[in-house]
């Protein structure tokens, strides 16, 4: 066996419009419907399916439950411009900047929480 990549993530969530709405204005991710209405949030080419808890599909995680994810985001922005960008979207920051070790080496990050309080790192590479 050999993996290449991820395709997509599931997150369960309260509310979708705010969820949708959260991760398109915040993080600038595309709204896709799929399937029988369901959504997800695409950028590049990853896609996070979400579903509504207690609507969950036959097959999901033993316990799906909102706030439970703990996702890093990688971009090539500034973490200052990643910050007034938050900032202007009333978003606040729990932690960071920080260095961390990522996939692919060191990193910059900071940290901040969706509307079902799971805990988004948004990371940049260059560590300048």
């Amino acid at each position: 066996m050999k993996i290449d990549s991820i395709d997509h993530v599931v997150l369960t969530v309260k509310d979708m419009s705010a969820t949708c709405e959260f991760y398109s204005k915040v993080l600038g991710m595309e709204i896709v419907t799929f399937g029988e209405g369901r959504k997800a949030l695409s950028f590049g080419s990853q896609k996070i399916n979400l579903q509504q808890v207690g609507r969950e599909n036959t097959l999901v995680a033993d316990k799906p439950t909102p706030g439970s994810a703990d996702i890093c985001f990688v971009t090539s922005l500034s973490l200052g411009d990643v910050m007034t960008h938050l900032n202007s979207c009333g978003v606040k920051l729990i932690g960071g900047p920080v260095e961390r070790n990522g996939a692919r080496g060191l990193m910059m990050s900071v940290y901040f929480r969706d509307p079902d309080m799971n805990l988004i790192e948004v990371s940049n590479y260059t560590l300048t």
